[in-house]
């Protein structure tokens, strides 16, 4: 079974990115290339996806932190956050969004909900559209899934973009590699 599983969870993930807007990645990515710092939030297996791409940009030699870590600086005006939801009404992301906006840091959402209230506070949306669900791939997998090769894809664009090696992230990388 668990083969039937992965042939849909890729299935799913590939039809759902191949509809991605890449404008909306461009401008994403221009907005994290152009803060001070990046913040990045999700609750649960959002901020386990979060903590990945926090880490990659940091890797690539920008200043990122996921919120709520003990050593996690204020957000300013000067910076950008990234929230990760699949519905965009989590409570926790909702009050990260506001308190972001309202110091007047530049917000990007990724979710599956075009209609959710997290995305009333992006500057800047990327939308995973038609996940469907299955018990193949119960609850959140099929965004979670999508949303961990999306920002690992967006990375690899923007390792371009700053013209930048796999020598260059092993050298950002944790100290004992």
């Amino acid at each position: 079974m668990y083969k039937e599983a992965y042939k849909f969870i890729l299935s799913q993930a590939g039809d759902i990115l191949n509809n991605v807007d890449e404008s909306s990645v461009k401008r994403s990515i221009e907005i994290i290339l152009n803060s001070n710092k990046t913040f990045v939030y999700g609750a649960g297996r959002s901020g386990i996806i979060g903590k990945s791409f926090a880490m990659r940009l940091v890797q690539l030699g920008l200043t990122a932190y996921f919120i709520g870590e003990t050593i996690t600086p204020i957000v300013t005006d000067q910076d950008s956050v990234f929230l990760i939801s699949n519905t965009g009404t989590t409570k926790s992301t909702l009050l990260v969004a506001e308190i972001s906006k309202n110091v007047g840091a530049k917000i990007i959402v990724l979710t599956s909900n075009e209609n959710s209230p997290l995305v009333k506070y992006s500057d800047e949306k990327i939308l995973l559209r038609g996940i469907s669900h299955n018990s193949l791939a119960p609850l959140g997998t099929i965004f979670e899934d999508s949303s961990l090769i999306l920002l690992d894809s967006i990375i690899a664009q923007m390792i371009q973009i700053l013209n930048q090696s796999e020598e260059d992230l092993r050298k950002r990388h944790a100290i004992w590699v």
